[in-house]
């Protein structure tokens, strides 16, 4: 179990989430010690488990690095929800739980008969979250999609690559890893404030296109207030120069840089060594920086073209010049030295990967230590425990449930 001292000891999710946003907001509850309880079916695997990396590059249903660094410090269960037997078993956990989450199509959790109504019939004070695509009411509750039809939906995919090709994203399913996941976890919290403060649960009718779109509110003001639509810029800024991405040393190495001030880029004429070229008067002030920007650019890029992106960025932050290393894999997990001094990287170990590397907790606490608790769980790992412990099932009835396939 989770160590007592942490902030949210001591609450319970019933956590029916799979796949990307819902599965990582159930994963800082319990990173922060809460004891979640993942809802699992070997008839429909949570389609994170068959999704590379794995571990060594061996395929499995417990060997995804994906599926593992979304579900640290849960324990799993497996139970299938189309079993005559499975939904009562279910509504035992829920009244023991203090949160039900699930990202599923509206009205899926209703067909068990676990919509936010019955599971408040079961638990009064149960605080219930649903994170369908659209939420669980309008003209649209029955479109369904994943992160990238999000970002298709709402707009960010148009806005992301360059103008004059078709649109690249955000290199990942952007709206999956920060703003559902971190806009549901504080509607979370809030509601288990109001509990406190008041005795009563809520129901959080979370609409996932919302967060993404809330994100996006300089690009409709700028439409509705001065009637122009933004487009693709790729690395182009609307008033900052230099603002982009250089060739650095070696093969594929990249650094950004930019400069948002004149100041900033009296330290990046400094930082180059004052060459002669940026000592020009045409380059002093910003307007006439972003002008000329291509030949701007280029002047730049041949002097990063032979230094280590690295170096370069350690030596241009510490002269007040806004500056990242284009980095890969190997380069966030060993070298990125942001992550090593703040610990972001922890090692646990794991029944069937053995020593696995996870993310931390992208925020700290100055009175106490949070990170992973454990390791994801394996299929079904903690079946027997959470039916016997929690739900004080006796021995008999487990094997009789496992004998009838009701957990699988």
């Amino acid at each position: 179990m989770s160590n007592s001292k942490l902030p949210l000891a001591g609450l319970r999710i019933a956590d029916f989430c799979w796949i990307g946003a819902g599965s990582y907001t159930t994963k800082v509850f319990g990173d922060l010690g809460a004891d979640v309880i993942k809802i699992e079916t070997a008839t429909r695997l949570d389609s994170l488990r068959q999704a590379g990396p794995y571990k060594d590059g061996k395929p499995g249903v417990n060997r995804s690095g994906y599926f593992a660094d979304r579900n640290t410090s849960k324990r799993g269960i497996t139970v299938d929800m189309k079993h005559p037997k499975a939904v009562p078993l279910i509504r035992k956990l829920i009244a023991k739980s203090d949160i039900v989450a699930n990202n599923f199509a509206a009205g899926v959790m209703e067909k068990f008969g676990l919509g936010p109504e019955d599971c408040a019939a079961i638990r009064p004070d149960i605080i219930y979250i649903a994170m369908s695509m659209q939420g669980s009411k309008g003209p649209q509750r029955d479109f369904r999609g994943t992160g990238s039809s999000i970002a298709a939906l709402t707009g960010i995919q148009a806005l992301s690559g360059l103008p004059d090709r078709i649109p690249a994203g955000t290199g990942t399913n952007y709206p999956d890893h920060l703003p559902n996941p971190c806009h549901a976890a504080f509607a979370l919290l809030a509601a288990l404030r109001h509990r406190r403060r008041t005795g009563r649960g809520q129901f959080i009718d979370f609409a996932q296109t919302e967060p993404m779109l809330s994100l996006m509110g300089p690009t409709f003001l700028d439409l509705t207030v001065n009637g122009r639509l933004q487009d693709r810029r790729g690395n182009d800024h609307p008033w900052a120069a230099p603002h982009g991405v250089y060739p650095c040393a070696g093969d594929d190495r990249w650094i950004a840089v930019t400069a948002m001030n004149d100041a900033q880029w009296a330290a990046l004429v400094d930082a180059m060594g004052r060459p002669p070229w940026a000592l020009e008067e045409r380059w002093a002030t910003m307007p006439s920086r972003y002008r000329d920007r291509k030949e701007l650019d280029a002047s730049i890029a041949a002097w990063t073209a032979s230094q280590d992106a690295q170096a370069l960025m350690l030596k241009l932050q510490a002269n007040g010049v806004p500056a990242g290393a284009v980095q890969d894999a190997r380069d966030v997990t060993r070298v990125d030295p942001q992550l090593a001094h703040r610990g972001h990287w922890v090692h646990l170990p794991h029944a069937e990967m053995g020593e696995s590397l996870y993310n931390n907790l992208p925020f700290r606490f100055s009175g106490i230590e949070v990170k992973p608790q454990r390791p994801a769980p394996l299929l079904g790992e903690h079946t027997r425990e959470i039916l016997h412990d929690l739900l004080e099932i006796p021995d008999a009835e487990i094997d009789r449930l496992e004998a009838e396939q009701v957990l699988r």
